[in-house]
């Protein structure tokens, strides 16, 4: 009987995780018959089923969901070692994959992209942009291979590479009559899984702040338009302030330089063979932030 392939392994994982025939054949780049084909030869190997299927559901057997957690450690391992070889002949050269946390990407990596295209040439990079969870999960398995992300928060087993420190700015309405103050306000904030959520309350362990549970953004360019109408104050990160995010807004800025700042960091597998090329990207992105800092002040 024929061995298993890293093809059908592949499939598995795909399907495991799309929970759909077509969504799995496209991101595994073949046909859904081709998918279905190498499924099935994969279940006669192991002589057990890992998939239920019918026209209305795709659901993973007990077995099926067991082997599909293994299988995603093994491809990791199996691209681990295409990438070993790969950077051992040409680690300066061929794609390489970004991620950025909303609150930092936007206002960072503009800056800081030329510079890494001129720096490493023979890279082509690949920038996504998501919540902290979704990136870490996203290097954990291989979809990314770094990503710049804020402490404090829990990176598991990953390897950290300190950028900067982001300290806040308090923002409010320039319609206020009375100064803005963190005792008493309505602190509006990023919805839950913005991490800045949590560094934001953060940023005075001492005090008690208290967020506006009636409101929470998505972004935010929505934040400080709310703001900027009078519906609350925010803790804005000086990053975002410094790269002029917030000149367009109608909006009272007051620097807070005692509050606690949020750590960012570039993030990657321990096991990448790839860290002396990520080392240098985390210099181009400290440096980046240094130029907006220095832009910001007029030095």
């Amino acid at each position: 009987m024929p061995a298993i392939t890293l093809r059908q392994l592949r499939f598995l994982l795909a399907v495991s995780e799309e929970l759909n025939f077509s969504r799995a054949a496209e991101v595994c780049g073949v046909t859904q018959p081709t998918l279905s084909a190498g499924l099935r030869e994969l279940e006669e190997r192991l002589g057990v089923t890992l998939v239920e299927r019918s026209r209305r559901y795709v659901i993973m057997t007990d077995t099926g969901a067991q082997i599909a957690e293994r299988v995603r450690a093994l491809l990791i391992g199996a691209m681990e070692i295409e990438e070993l070889a790969a950077a051992h002949l040409r680690p300066y050269e061929g794609d390489l994959r970004l991620g950025a946390i909303p609150t930092v990407g936007p206002f960072l990596i503009p800056r800081a992209l030329p510079l890494i295209r001129e720096r490493l040439p023979k890279l082509r990079l690949f920038l996504r942009e998501e919540l902290t969870d979704s990136l870490l999960d996203a290097v954990e398995t291989g979809r990314l291979d770094l990503a710049v992300i804020a402490l404090p928060y829990d990176i598991g087993g990953l390897q950290s590479m300190a950028l900067f420190d982001d300290g806040y700015t308090l923002a409010a309405s320039v319609q206020r009559t009375e100064p803005p103050t963190l005792e008493g306000g309505q602190l509006l904030l990023l919805e839950k899984g913005h991490c800045l959520q949590r560094h934001a309350l953060s940023a005075y362990p001492e005090r008690h702040l208290v967020r506006d549970e009636t409101f929470a953004a998505t972004s935010l360019t929505t934040l400080v338009s709310m703001v900027s109408e009078g519906l609350g104050i925010t803790l804005l990160p000086n990053l975002a302030v410094s790269s002029g995010f917030v000149a367009q807004y109608n909006i009272a800025l007051t620097p807070l330089p005692d509050a606690c700042p949020r750590h960012v960091v570039l993030v990657w597998r321990k096991t990448s063979p790839r860290a002396e090329v990520f080392a240098e990207i985390g210099e181009v992105l400290r440096a980046s932030y240094l130029a907006i800092q220095k832009q910001a002040h007029g030095a």
